[in-house]
């Protein structure tokens, strides 16, 4: 069963090579998608971190803004 973790990480460096931080997960056959603190997420984007383009379909598909 597919489950993905969203991540913080450089953008340099792939996901699978190690990251800084969870920020929650993604399952698309439940299509549940959970992050754990949006206030921390908005201190991150506030300073100098960007969305994938897969992260902000995630975020629009489930009415959050941020």
């Amino acid at each position: 069963m597919p489950f993905f973790r969203i991540v913080l990480t450089e953008h340099t460096a792939a996901a699978k090579h190690g990251y800084k931080k969870v920020l929650g997960f993604f399952n698309p056959i439940t299509k549940e998608f959970k992050l754990k603190n949006i206030d921390e997420i908005k201190k991150y984007i506030s300073n100098w971190a960007q969305f994938s383009p897969r992260m902000k379909k995630l975020l629009e598909m489930n009415n959050i803004s941020i």
